[in-house]
């Protein structure tokens, strides 16, 4: 297996270049094309990784390797998995086809700035991957360091070359918000290496020597510590109030772009709690944990009134995207087995639902030539089929029950209860806002009478060919169409086939974990408990289930 992670490393980097190569000589459709292979095979390799990694092993780590890279400093590039990140690799190996696939082949296409081709976008989007493979399976805190501030490169440049209007202001918001964030962690990469070598008689970077040296820190230099990682996830989560940058990120970037960003590119800042602040600094963890649940339940609540007053779809996605990492980040530090198992199965389930209602909306803005919910309404007349996925994205965001989301939050509530009671309650009020803000925003769009300017204006440049036009002579669309809705359900259009079959795996895992996630918390549970026994919380919930 060990072959097999620096394949997976390597194949999707190697991609890139092809991909990137076959631009150059203005081949942009080969260039697609040969990138759809690269993530299909990824995702196959990745699979079988899957099927290699063994839950009951008894080491942390499966699939070791090191190689030496700069011995001076003790630094090896180092890999390994356990089931937190395998799972992270498994979601981004299954977005990344479907975004290549959205992006590349289908009408909901976008039509990028300045005439740039999709091949360019498919480069950048495998190399982002092989980095944040390499993120996640890193085992050295020097690798996962320098992988944390390179796959700000290629994100910033798919934002800020295929982005939108103010692609060039949101893509060096979201570059400076975490470069300094991980100027930051730097501080704290630096003072463990220090302290390696004061405690343990030699300077590392190795994960699991870190880990061994929690114990002999004192908690002031953990503090310390904990605080330069947690500057650097917490603006990646991001946590309230160092979230700014996502919204501006995800209204700007390209539709596949932001599925990437919101859909595991921030799962890192939750991912690095877990592998990082709790297991190298347990005693900080514990003594800081109210501060992160505080601003953890600000932001469930923050995160789902801004969802609500919203009126740009994009932005409403990233909003929802701040409310549920609240979740997460209630789970994590709640120091329960079930609120942590839930934080991480929340971690891959929020991607799969996060991508299907970025998708469904591409879809939606393809055919209308807006991401405004003023601009739609009565859509369900004219894409009964767009409108039911449109349904299906927006009750797993506010996990009804029989869809994925569900079990990731039920499991965080009831294993934040017996410890943390005030802010699981607090926590549950914002479900509620869910349900508000997900059916106000079905309700505006698609169900009621056909409305909006681009459903009944013409759909995309409708509106500006009406206002080049002008004149008596020019006819508009509403005055021709049928009461029925017949000619703009015509110009409008449902879902293509192709548009489905890149929809369906999404549909089948939300509702083939909604109903059986154990697959997945097998593979997750391992990783959740050693996490635990390495903080040294007393799980607050007994085997069977009952409060101890």
């Amino acid at each position: 297996m060990s072959a097999l992670l620096i394949v997976l490393v390597l194949l999707p980097l190697l991609g890139a270049a092809v991909v990137g190569g076959l631009v150059k000589a203005g081949r942009d459709a080969a260039a697609t094309s040969s990138g759809f292979v690269v993530a299909l095979v990824e995702l196959v390799l990745t699979g079988v990784a899957w099927g290699l990694f063994d839950p009951a092993a008894p080491t942390r780590f499966q699939g070791e390797s090191s190689v030496p890279w700069i011995p001076a400093f003790g630094v090896s590039f180092s890999l390994g998995v356990d089931g937190i990140a395998l799972a992270m690799i498994a979601l981004l190996a299954v977005l990344t086809p479907i975004v290549i696939a959205y992006t590349s082949f289908t009408r909901a296409a976008e039509k990028f700035p300045d005439d740039r081709g999709a091949g360019g976008f498919v480069a950048l989007m495998l190399a982002l991957q092989g980095v944040l493979v390499a993120l996640f399976a890193a085992t050295d805190v020097f690798v996962f360091y320098v992988a944390f501030e390179v796959m700000l490169v290629p994100m910033y440049f798919i934002i800020g070359r295929f982005g939108g209007a103010r692609r060039q202001y949101a893509a060096v918001k979201f570059f400076l918000y975490s470069f300094l964030g991980g100027l930051i962690m730097l501080g704290s990469v630096i003072g463990i290496y220090v302290a390696s070598g004061t405690r343990l008689g030699q300077a590392t970077f190795d994960w699991a020597e870190l880990q061994r040296l929690a114990a002999s820190l004192p908690e002031s230099t953990q503090i310390l510590l904990f605080l330069g990682f947690f500057a650097a996830f917490a603006i990646k989560a991001p946590l309230v109030p160092l979230h700014t940058w996502l919204p501006d990120a995800g209204a700007q970037a390209p539709i596949g772009g932001g599925v990437i960003l919101v859909g595991v590119l921030d799962k890192v800042g939750v991912f690095g709690f877990l592998r990082y602040c709790l297991p190298l600094f347990p005693l900080a963890s514990q003594t800081l944990a109210p501060l992160v649940l505080v601003l953890s339940v600000i932001g469930v609540l923050y995160g789902a009134l801004l969802a609500a007053m919203q009126t740009d779809m994009k932005r409403f996605v990233s909003y929802t995207s701040i409310a549920h990492f609240g979740f997460i980040g209630l789970g994590i530090f709640a120091f329960s087995q079930q609120a942590v198992a839930g934080s991480a199965l929340y971690m891959v389930n929020h991607g799969i639902s996060t991508a299907m209602l970025f998708l469904v909306v591409g879809m939606l803005a393809a055919r209308g030539g807006s991401t405004q919910i003023a601009d739609y309404g009565g859509v369900g007349k004219i894409a009964p089929v767009l409108s039911g996925l449109f349904l299906v994205a927006g009750l797993t965001t506010l996990s009804l029950p029989g869809t994925n989301s569900f079990v990731s939050e039920f499991l965080v509530l009831i294993g934040s209860w017996p410890r943390e009671p005030v802010y699981t309650v607090i926590a549950t009020v914002g479900i509620i806002f869910a349900a508000l803000y997900v059916l106000w925003v079905y309700q505006r769009t698609m169900t009621g009478p056909l409305r909006g300017e681009a459903v009944v204006g013409g759909g995309p440049g409708a509106a500006s060919a009406r206002a080049l036009a002008g004149g008596p002579g020019f006819a508009d669309p509403v005055d021709t169409d049928p009461p029925s809705g017949t000619g703009t359900k015509a110009r409008f259009g449902d879902l293509t086939g192709r548009e489905i079959g890149v929809l369906a795996p999404l549909v089948l895992l939300i509702f083939l974990l909604g109903f059986f996630p154990q697959p997945v918390l097998d593979v997750i549970n391992p990783a959740v408990s050693a996490t635990m026994s390495e903080v040294g919380v007393p799980d607050p919930v007994g085997p069977n289930g009952v409060a101890r």
